[in-house]
């Protein structure tokens, strides 16, 4: 048990150890600096179209309002 231990804090502190040099990195902050804005440009350009396509040309019965389309039946008297 004290074998698994030892080696359960050595894992850990080598984790920690990874972990701290990870962070230190200024890869993600360069990334995001120079992908940032086109990369979000262009997802919600593909969305848009996505959308735009869904709504125009797929023949979805989208349920809108009946208000104003909807008439009464005239009234029977039996």
């Amino acid at each position: 048990m004290y074998r698994f231990a030892k080696a359960a804090l050595n894992l850990s502190g080598q984790s920690a150890r990874q972990v701290a040099v990870r962070q230190k990195s200024d890869l993600s902050r360069e990334f995001h600096a120079k992908y940032g804005l086109p990369l979000l440009i262009a997802g919600a350009t593909f969305c848009t179209a996505v959308w735009a396509y869904v709504i125009t040309s797929t023949g979805i019965a989208w349920n809108l309002s009946p208000v104003g389309k909807v008439q009464p039946k005239p009234w029977q008297e039996e």
